[in-house]
């Protein structure tokens, strides 16, 4: 729906364009017609009749030619293509520069191909011309500015914050534009220099100190920040003042930092939480990342959600020999399939359908396609839902990963990378000890690896996938060279299920908006930083490590449910409430992203660290890893102290 009337605004705006511009080159052949008339005209005395014949024949016979000749400049040129609303010195320069080569053509040419005509007609013709198409094309923006003032209803009074050359691109689009219920009345910038002054007849009110007494004193109802250069702390600091206003908020981009296009106020955007996390996207150089891709066969389980999708994306743009998919949710894969065949047509992509729990369809794959590298994103991750299906989450996270992680070794993958989380770190819940017990699964197999043990590892299959067990002995685990790492994340900003989308959803139906408890607190990090933090999990590992993310410091969920509040424009508890539910079975008031035993160990990113595998016996975890499998498929009521006894930092409750 959204994109439809998109379209039709897109098609609408383009059919407007032409109709303009047919009638600007309409306007330009009538009005180079008039100058030249004019000139000749003023030369007698604005006496018709003293007008020689030859003079006017000679004009007559040639400006129809001429005109048309300079419609054909004009358009090489593009002055039928500029934005005339955002009309400034530059189309100045551009319209004077067309003036000046269309009249000495005229000149040169009528003396060559006519007569010599008076030298006054070549001098105010030239002059006329370029005062009628300067006019033509500055009278738009008054039109504009006159129809706007002529409008009903009431008009959005608008701060914009910064004076630099985006702000001044949307101060001129919406000021002078076609926007009739929007105007900007006062402008922040933080350039003492420019305090006192205008732009485009709009006060510069001073800098970010002074927005909330600018707020008051022009009576805004929104505000624009419109600096994309701005570094992330910056644009934390004016954001948070902003936020505190009462005003709905957008803001121009990031992208268009470094852009030379022309800017509308229709590339606003809504203020995201990122901008109020208060640090610097990670910068991560992804060479080494994609020299270890390149020409490579490379699974993602998990493919269709908010990680894999991700990593599909990046990974697909850097040349893999094959990328498979493997996702359980159709509609999730063939959104991703098909978004991958758009921007990357030469890739070579399989997308499967199907369970990690099904062994049978799992060692399918792998003896198919042979995948050297891959990134096990398929997981239940909702903690509710998992604490009322706690087997599922034993089947799916920690079976499912046993089952993706064996088939890895015995069909020679060179490097296995789970997708973990922070709920894993002492969990109170099932679906971060289900985390837990994947992390000690791959741990295992490391260790055992390493050791020279592989062949020992067991083949933990259920009774109904008892004939696809392998012949242990028919294995070479000589070979065996499969590298494990597990990556471990706090929270995804604009995941699937995360708190933020549930909480815009809350408050465009009005309210209330739901928090479990005024203390609680997470980290968080964006899908881009994650993916990156996975992609060089995949070159660091050595077998066994969990890689963590410095995310900085915690946030405040009641802050952030708050803060998303102010930033659409609404007061807190008052305009939409803020309801506390309690704390949901299995949750913590703050996350962990390393248990004290783990320990940090340095990588050769700053931000990323290694946490030390905690010891323990691989073939005793396995035999326990056995037990619970076979709990879970029965459905046992106690799984929650089965798998307590086998993770130990789990905290049942």
């Amino acid at each position: 729906m959204i994109e439809t009337s998109t379209k039709r605004r897109k098609k609408k705006l383009i059919e407007h364009w032409h109709i303009i511009m047919i009638l600007m080159m309409a306007a330009d052949f009538v009005l180079i017609h008039a100058a030249y008339f004019l000139a000749l005209w003023m030369r007698f005395d604005f006496v018709f009749s003293s007008i020689p014949k030859t003079y006017f024949s000679a004009y007559r016979s040639f400006i129809t030619y001429y005109a048309a000749g300079c419609i054909l400049l004009f358009w090489f040129m593009r002055l039928y293509r500029s934005i005339w609303r955002f009309a400034s010195y530059m189309e100045l320069l551009l319209t004077l520069g067309a003036s000046v080569l269309a009249s000495a053509a005229h000149t040169v040419l009528i003396i060559l191909l006519v007569r010599r005509m008076p030298t006054s007609y070549y001098l105010l013709g030239g002059v006329l011309q370029f005062v009628f198409l300067l006019g033509v094309r500055f009278s738009y923006r008054f039109l504009l500015l006159l129809r706007r003032k002529k409008s009903d209803g009431p008009v959005e009074r608008l701060m914009l914050i910064g004076a630099g050359s985006a702000g001044q691109m949307i101060l001129r689009d919406i000021n002078h534009g076609g926007d009739q219920h929007s105007r900007v009345v006062c402008i922040i910038d933080d350039n003492p220099n420019k305090w006192g002054r205008f732009v485009d007849g709009v006060p510069v009110a001073g800098g970010r100190d002074d927005i909330l007494a600018a707020v008051d004193k022009y009576r805004i109802n929104k505000i624009f920040f419109a600096i994309p250069s701005a570094s992330a702390a910056d644009r934390r600091d004016i954001l948070n003042i902003c936020k505190e206003t009462g005003c709905a908020m957008k803001q121009l981009p990031r992208l268009y930092a470094d852009s030379d296009d022309k800017i509308s106020a229709l590339a606003m955007r809504n203020v995201s939480m990122e901008d109020l996390l208060g640090r610097e996207p990670i910068k991560t150089d992804l060479d080494e990342v994609f020299r270890m891709i390149q020409g490579k066969t490379v699974l993602v389980t998990g493919g269709g959600g908010s990680i894999g999708s991700e990593l599909c994306r990046q990974i697909a743009s850097h040349r893999p020999g094959r990328l498979i998919i493997f996702d359980i949710y159709e509609n999730n894969a063939y959104d991703i399939q098909q978004e991958l065949k758009r921007s990357n047509p030469e890739l070579d992509l399989k997308v499967l359908i199907g369970s990690v729990r099904d062994s049978r369809k799992v060692f399918e794959l792998f003896e198919t396609y042979r995948p050297q590298i891959v990134y096990h994103a398929a997981a239940h991750k909702h903690v509710p839902l998992m604490e009322d299906s706690p087997c599922e989450a034993i089947k799916n996270n920690a079976m499912g990963t046993y089952k993706t992680a064996y088939a890895a070794i015995v069909h020679g993958c060179e490097r296995f990378v789970l997708i973990s989380t922070d709920k894993a770190v002492n969990p109170t819940n099932i679906m971060g000890a289900s985390k837990r017990l994947c992390e000690m699964i791959i741990q295992g197999f490391s260790m055992m690896i390493k050791e020279g043990r592989a062949s020992e590892i067991p083949q933990l299959f259920t009774h109904e996938e008892s004939h696809h067990n392998l012949d242990a002995a028919s294995i070479d685990f000589s070979k065996v060279k499969t590298e494990f790492a597990a990556v471990r994340f706090g929270n995804v900003l604009g995941s699937n299920g995360s708190v933020i989308p549930l909480f815009r959803k809350q408050i465009e139906n009005g309210g209330p908006v739901t928090v479990t408890h005024p203390d609680i607190i997470r980290y968080f990090m964006t899908i881009s930083e994650a993916v990156s933090l996975v992609l060089l999990a995949g070159t660091y590992a050595r077998g066994g490590e969990i890689f963590v993310l410095d995310m900085g410091s915690p946030v405040s969920i009641d802050a952030l449910a708050r803060n998303l509040i102010k930033l659409s424009g609404y007061r807190p508890d008052k305009d939409i409430k803020i309801v506390y539910t309690g704390l949901r079975p299995g949750e913590k008031l703050y996350e962990e992203k390393l248990m004290a035993e783990e320990g940090m160990q340095k990588t050769a990113n700053d931000l990323i660290h290694i946490g030390k595998p905690i010891p323990f016996e691989p073939a005793v975890f396995f035999e326990q890893l056995e037990g619970l499998m076979l709990a879970a498929y029965k459905n046992k009521r106690d799984i929650k102290e089965r798998v307590a006894e086998v993770v130990p930092t789990y905290h049942l409750e």
